[in-house]
């Protein structure tokens, strides 16, 4: 019988539909943990010899010489949030030698755990997960089944934004605390009716930034009603739609938040289109602080995060020393700034805008970072 073709693109997951079973199963019967029963194994094991799913012999070609690779997966290097962080973390591994390997996963769960995969294959020195972690009970399964294998035998792994599953090295940005001063900073120019432009809800990110921004509305006694929160996809394209949308149900805010900038660019191309002035008609704010914000006419109210510096930090608690069974957090506050796109609401616009307290107008963002030591199991944050 002659050997299988291998498919292109073939992932773990179609590795795990082929042979009826999960992700996590799948995972652990082909890195050889003992937790899988033998007949599962087998049918996953068939079903990667029928996909072409095991590593080649040009991969296990190159393990050997991969020590100086870095693999580093994000959800999309097209997005400006994370191309500065990918940034720092080239500069970093410049520093050192070493080669990164980078990844989008264009927000696909199971693209995710199938790049870990082959950078487990080609044991990379380390891996960096840049980006929301997913609420998916099995997808953190099948997550971990990849990575505490890889880690017990000597593998480095760290990410950014919070992954509650992962017991790992994380930087984490203060999204809930940095979208509480962003509504603070905007209650006090007088807003009190808003709507959110939001992203998916499965994203650790996207729902601590709301929840950050809605709990800080309600402390000041100011409702965010269903009909404001408008759902789209993390792109420049979601943003546009979900602002069409706020647009076409009437009961117009005086102010809106996109939780993400690149959301909001999107938003303000709407709003051009609809004749709606900003900020004359409607304030507009984003959070991130990529650096396109502050060319935009006119310029976006933000939440600041020291993106080039978050991507440095994370490659350095990669390449430091584990130390024992403790894992290392990072915390990266954002500051608000202010800028041309935020107003008082129409029917108080009379001089000067106040300024919030912890709001600075037109300022940079200081990286500022409080260092925190966890146990494993701590709850995430």
């Amino acid at each position: 019988m002659s050997e299988p073709e291998p498919q292109a693109h073939v992932t773990l997951d179609a590795v795990a539909r082929r042979a009826g079973v999960s992700l996590a199963t799948a995972s652990r019967a082909l890195n050889g943990t003992t937790r899988v029963r033998e007949d599962l194994r087998t049918r996953v094991r068939a079903a990667a010899d029928q996909l072409g799913y095991i590593p080649n012999a040009h991969a296990q070609a190159l393990a050997s010489a991969s020590s100086n690779t870095v693999g580093l997966i994000c959800h999309d290097v097209g997005d400006p949030y994370f191309s500065a962080i990918a940034a720092g973390v080239m500069r970093a591994a410049a520093e050192k030698d070493l080669l990164v390997m980078l990844a989008s996963t264009f927000r696909e769960p199971a693209r995710e755990i199938a790049y870990v995969s082959t950078l487990r294959a080609q044991r990379a020195r380390a891996i960096l997960l840049i980006g929301s972690g997913f609420q998916d009970r099995a997808w953190e399964r099948a997550l971990a089944a990849e990575l505490e294998p890889y880690a017990r035998a000597g593998g480095r792994v760290a990410v950014v934004s919070r992954h509650r599953s992962l017991r790992v090295d994380a930087v984490l940005p203060e999204n809930r605390g940095g979208a509480a001063a962003l509504a603070r900073a905007l209650l006090d120019l007088g807003h009190r009716e808003f709507a959110v432009l939001t992203g998916p809800p499965s994203l650790t990110t996207v729902s601590d930034r709301l929840a950050g921004f809605r709990d800080e509305l309600a402390r000041a006694g100011v409702a965010l009603p269903p009909e404001r929160v408008v759902r789209g996809p993390f792109t420049r394209e979601g943003g546009y739609a979900a602002a069409r949308t706020l647009l076409a149900r009437g009961n117009r805010p005086t102010c809106v938040f996109a939780v993400t900038d690149v959301m909001a660019v999107g938003a303000l191309a709407a709003f051009r289109e609809e004749g709606v002035r900003v900020p004359e008609d409607i304030s507009l704010a984003g959070f991130d602080d990529i650096p396109l914000v502050r060319e935009l006419s006119p310029p976006l109210t933000t939440v600041a995060l020291p993106l080039t510096a978050m991507g440095q930090e994370v490659m350095a608690l990669a390449l430091r020393e584990p130390r024992g069974p403790r894992s290392r957090m990072v915390r990266v506050g954002g500051e608000v700034v202010l800028r041309a796109s935020t107003a008082p609401p129409p029917s108080l616009r009379r001089g000067s805008p106040p300024m919030g307290e912890g709001a600075r107008r037109n300022r940079p963002s200081p990286v500022h970072a409080v260092h925190a030591d966890l146990h494993l199991g701590a709850p995430g944050v």
